[in-house]
């Protein structure tokens, strides 16, 4: 009788640190997926604003819009048009891209457009759930604004900063660079520098 109490005491105290390992391994997995999430995000936004092109276009009923525009009363929260969209299949369209963020029911969402002017919009994808709000912010010449539609200067800010809180009460800050990444449109690519002892050398 006294070794069956041993055994199933053990035996409790094993089921016990067991049940404490899944939940354990379940929460560091969710802090993992949310971290991986939340990278995910930062650097798809930071690929599309350092793309960032002056190109304005227009919605399904012909409206002109800006080449960028945002803030936290604008829907989308933030609509701009992106060099850099990859061809391999050397599709009849162009290499620009517009592209909006929207917070919908929770979630931070992605929507990409299959052309720049009078097209629908394709699937939503969803880059982070969970997301109570959402406030962005643009700088231009040393001076931040809490909304975007160009100005008579520049189509562009020079930076933009997100700001959002998520279910829990954690806040996250990014700020990104704009239209640093590609050339914009219409203006030739750089030429690369005659590498030494090369310059003058006949063509």
């Amino acid at each position: 009788m006294i070794a069956l109490m041993i055994f199933g005491m053990i035996a409790a105290a094993g089921v016990a640190l067991l049940s404490f390992s899944v939940k354990a391994q379940r929460a560091g997995g969710a802090a993992l997926d949310d971290a991986g999430a939340l990278n995910r995000t930062a650097s798809i936004l930071t690929a599309d604003l350092a793309q960032a092109q002056d190109r304005p276009t227009r919605d399904v009923a012909g409206t002109l819009l800006p080449a960028m525009t945002g803030g936290s009363g604008f829907d989308p929260a933030l609509r701009l048009v992106r060099a850099g969209w990859s061809n391999p299949d050397e599709v009849a369209r162009p290499t620009l891209q517009k592209v909006e963020y929207r917070l919908n029911s929770g979630g931070l969402e992605r929507i990409a457009y299959p052309e720049l002017d009078g097209a629908a919009p394709l699937p939503a994808a969803l880059l982070l759930d969970r997301v109570k709000w959402v406030r962005w912010r643009f700088r231009y010449q040393g001076a931040w604004t809490d909304s975007w539609q160009g100005n008579d200067r520049a189509a562009l800010p020079q930076a933009a900063e997100m700001t959002l809180e998520r279910e829990g009460g954690a806040t996250y800050r990014m700020v990104f660079l704009v239209g640093t990444g590609a050339p914009r449109a219409g203006t030739p690519a750089p030429r690369p520098s005659p590498t030494p002892g090369q310059a003058g050398a006949a063509s």
